[in-house]
């Protein structure tokens, strides 16, 4: 590790934190309805969506209602997406002539886009069309990104007053997600990207004659807004194969600053507007601090193992002075390669500018575990925020016990009903994870799929089970996903790990909102100081290592000492 690689990820963590306070307060005065700086221009819009649409944006839901209307535009979506992608080569913008998905690899990106998770089966280059890009993959990227925020601030109002019987109003949170965070957002980083070199056409591929005889093929594409909408929403699925590390998508060191922070800003924002809606800032910086230490402990903790170089080389006799630079882009180098992986992983989103499987086991080990704490670190856009609330309600949970109080969280009294939900999305989607993966390594059509045999072979399996289920993303290289098992298996995966966390959550959301506010009183366990933030992050980090560390230790663990005492597989 150097000075110089320790200060280009303090910069860029230090952009996010400052910029999430003012975009924390401006999400908090959209989604109480407020007049915004935009409302002249945007909110005849809005209006006009309304009318067309026959909503009425003053009328609330109950937990039950908006969690249907959730479902409902989500799956009639997931069925447009499908058919999409199936007649991918009847749509206009098609100049190379590609050919409609299989009906599993349809059925996989459609649940994969759907869910916000951009998982990516195929490769782009060559089995998607601009159409498909565009009016498929864009428009579910800004789709599933307003859904999870949504989801978030209708659980963050069921903490705001007492007596509530409505979360408020699904279809105008979606509306004023889009319209007056999303695209203005997207909009202008379209364009800086645009400015830096990520191209924006729907020209035909280049044909390019090489000094040394025949002919290449470039691909190109719309590329630039789509671009913006991955990092912003936390999606993550990259117009070309090899993702954000493509010279097209990612040309520059501050294209990557750019995207790294486009990726982060939603997420630790949502944690301030928590604090604003709910009239309590201190509450809301203690998540946004939560977040941060643990993300930043990741983000180090990947940089230590990844500048420290691979150990096998290093008694060969080459030199580990740049440290491990197997599949990492010489422009980013080792310390925005680590800080974008990890960023990529805390969040939802699941862009690379790095290869994981080139990762050594230790460095591999951090993205993966940050996935298996919840993606609440800080999570991706919405979903990450009501997982921490999730973990805030099991520490007040924790703190009663040892005091022998009913806890209370943001003047709600958390019981037997909420802690019993919020325990069922936790485990289930860990169950789900560890029999996913060990029954792929169990049939001979999941390990036909592994590049790798041993513990890296395990890593790569348990990996992108627990990137599908936690809808991440993210993949380990060495794994073949376009197969009837993976197509289908993760597929159902992302679709279970989205909406079987989320209905009990609203849930969770809707039981709190009916509960009386009670005021601060001597017994209170106090929320927003540094006590609470040191038992949140052992609690977050007990249940993750708990449920996943045997399998973790056969994994990257194992090949880390195996590494060690030179042995290969």
């Amino acid at each position: 590790m150097t000075w110089n690689g320790s200060a280009q990820i303090a910069l860029v963590l230090t952009l996010v934190f400052v910029s999430a306070f003012p975009v924390g307060r401006y999400m908090a005065v959209v989604f109480e309805g407020r007049r915004t700086w935009l409302s002249p221009a945007l909110a005849p819009v809005e209006r006009g969506f309304y009318a067309l649409a026959g909503v009425d944006p003053q009328r609330g839901m109950g937990w039950k209602e908006y969690a249907f209307a959730l479902i409902l535009i989500n799956a009639l979506h997931f069925l447009l997406l499908y058919a999409i992608l199936r007649l991918q080569y009847y749509l206009p913008w098609n100049p190379q002539g590609i050919a409609g998905m299989s009906p599993r690899l349809a059925f996989n990106t459609g649940a994969s886009f759907v869910t916000n998770t951009n998982w990516q089966a195929y490769s782009p280059e060559s089995q998607i069309s601009y159409g498909a890009q565009m009016l498929g993959l864009t428009v579910h990227n800004y789709l599933s990104a307003a859904t999870g925020i949504a989801a978030g601030v209708a659980v963050v109002r069921a903490f705001a007053a007492g007596g509530l019987r409505t979360l408020g109003n699904f279809w105008a949170d979606l509306t004023r997600c889009t319209l007056y965070l999303l695209l203005p957002i997207g909009t202008v980083a379209a364009i800086l990207l645009l400015v830096s070199g990520v191209p924006e056409t729907l020209a035909a591929y280049a044909q390019a004659s090489p000094l040394d005889g025949g002919s290449q093929t470039i691909a190109l594409g719309p590329v630039a807004f789509q671009e913006a909408i991955k990092e912003l929403g936390t999606n993550g699925g990259g117009f070309f194969n090899a993702n954000a590390a493509h010279p097209f998508e990612n040309p520059t060191a501050l294209s990557n600053v750019l995207e790294n922070w486009l990726l982060l800003l939603i997420p630790f924002s949502l944690a301030i507007m928590l604090g604003h809606m709910v009239r309590e800032p201190k509450q809301g910086r203690a998540l946004f601090a939560v977040m941060a230490v643990l993300l930043t402990l990741g983000v180090f903790g990947a940089y230590a193992a990844e500048a420290g170089g691979n150990p096998l080389l290093a008694h060969a006799g080459v030199s580990p002075a740049m440290g491990n630079m197997e599949g990492k882009e010489v422009r980013f180098g080792v310390a925005l390669s680590s800080l974008f992986n990890v960023s990529a992983t805390g969040t939802s989103t699941g862009a690379v500018d790095s290869f994981t499987d080139s990762y050594l086991p230790l460095g591999g080990l951090v993205p993966m575990f940050l996935m298996q704490l919840g993606e609440a670190t800080p999570g991706g856009v919405g979903s990450g925020l009501y997982t921490i609330v999730v973990f805030a309600l099991l520490s007040v949970f924790v703190a009663g016990l040892m005091v022998g109080r009913t806890p209370e969280y943001l003047g709600k009294k958390v019981q037997a009903r909420e802690i019993k939900l919020a325990m069922l999305a936790v485990l289930i989607l860990t169950l789900f994870i560890l029999c996913g993966a060990s029954l792929s390594l169990s049939l001979p059509s999941g390990l036909s799929s592994l590049a790798n045999a041993g513990p890296h072979g395990l890593s790569e399996m348990l990996y992108g089970w627990t990137s599908a289920t936690e809808n991440n993303g993210s993949a380990m290289a060495g794994l073949s996903a376009d197969t009837p098992l993976l197509d289908y298996g993760l597929g159902a995966a992302m679709i279970f790990g989205r909406f079987a966390f989320m209905i009990p959550v609203l849930a969770i959301a809707g039981s709190l909102a009916a509960k009386p506010k009670l005021p601060p009183s001597a017994g209170t366990f106090p929320t927003t100081g540094a006590l609470f933030v040191g038992l949140m992050i052992g609690v977050i980090l007990i249940l993750g290592g708990l449920q996943f560390m045997p399998a973790d230790a056969l994994g990257p663990l194992a090949e880390h000492f195996a590494m060690l005492a030179g042995k290969t597989y």
